[in-house]
């Protein structure tokens, strides 16, 4: 069995490099890295008094792990922005936080070799609890580029399943 329902003669994965991110219904520029979309159950283990010397075991509560997105540093405002929701310094008491509006849901859209959109998910209710405006600087680098990141909780994810597999031109 392929692989592959559309593209039948296709054998490679997707490749990790073609990615867009999306919030607020607009796609945010300059993301070079997204971290794994990751969940862990934990497990319960139980056994009745009469079972054998063996436990049996049993899904118990879920956890997302946070997600990183990074950029190299230009003008562009949206993580600072973002990030400034959460926590925002010399705010004012009772002003630091917007509770209405910190939380996000976020896309994040693959796409084939072509620019095809072929895998999307949707991460559910999204929070900035880490921002870097700004690297290590070091004036005896090697010129290295100036990386900004935003560390995102989030409360769930599940892949856009109106996304199906697109069907890629042949040359």
């Amino acid at each position: 069995m392929s692989e592959f329902s559309v593209n039948a003669q296709r054998f490679d994965p997707y490749k990790n490099y073609k990615f867009r991110v999306k919030w607020d219904g607009k796609y945010v520029a300059g993301v070079s890295k997204v971290t794994a979309l990751k969940r862990t159950t934990e497990i319960k283990e139980h056994r009745s008094g009469g079972d054998p010397n063996t436990k049996r075991k049993s899904p118990a509560q879920t956890k997302y792990e946070a997600i990183t997105l990074e950029r190299g540093v230009t003008h562009d405002l949206d993580f600072e922005k973002w990030a400034n929701l959460v926590w925002s310094y010399g705010s004012g008491l009772g002003s630091e936080v917007s509770l209405a509006n910190f939380r996000k849901d976020i896309i994040l859209e693959v796409y084939n070799e072509a620019g095809q959109l072929a895998i999307a998910y949707k991460i559910y209710r999204c929070w900035v609890s880490e921002y870097t405006a700004l690297p290590d600087l070091d004036a005896n680098g090697d010129g290295a580029i100036a990386i900004q990141s935003i560390k995102i909780e989030n409360e769930g994810w599940e892949r856009d399943t109106s996304v199906s597999e697109p069907s890629e031109p042949s040359n």
